[in-house]
């Protein structure tokens, strides 16, 4: 018998935990590790936000959409706390950002991700169709103290 965890999952920023979040962020994610508070603090205000929450209030999973709310949107900084991985989380993750009605109709989406590739597959992400029309520019010691 598949025991269903009762969640709940919000935009509102008031909401938000935020020093939990900045702490994975900063110091367990692979792709964040040393960012500072003042840019964290940044990005949760110019961006759509999204927590997962346990009945008592204790957030459990977090995923950020930067987004001009018409054309396109970055995925980005999506994970579930590791107490509660591989219970689906972030599948239903996921499902609320796609039904979320400000993400309706955008012509592009795009993420990066070293480790979710099959998670992400079944929200219909493939690999970049043209990869020599896409560019970037990547600062790889952003975070790193002079």
């Amino acid at each position: 018998m598949t025991q269903t965890l009762e969640i709940e999952i919000s935009t509102d920023k008031d909401k938000l935990q935020r020093d939990k979040i900045y702490q994975f962020l900063s110091e367990d994610a692979y792709w964040s590790k040393g960012l500072p508070r003042d840019v964290f603090d940044r990005s949760i205000e110019n961006s759509l936000c999204f927590g997962l929450y346990l009945p008592n209030g204790e957030q459990i999973a977090f995923a950020r959409v930067i987004t001009d709310k018409a054309t396109l949107a970055y995925l980005g900084d999506v994970f579930v706390t590791p107490a509660h991985r591989g219970k689906g989380l972030s599948k239903q993750l996921m499902k609320a950002i796609d039904a979320h009605p400000e993400l309706q109709g955008l012509r592009r989406v795009l993420l990066a991700t070293a480790d979710a590739h099959d998670l992400y597959k079944q929200f219909g992400f493939t690999p970049l169709g043209a990869p020599d029309r896409m560019m970037e520019r990547h600062n790889k010691t952003a975070y790193q103290k002079a």
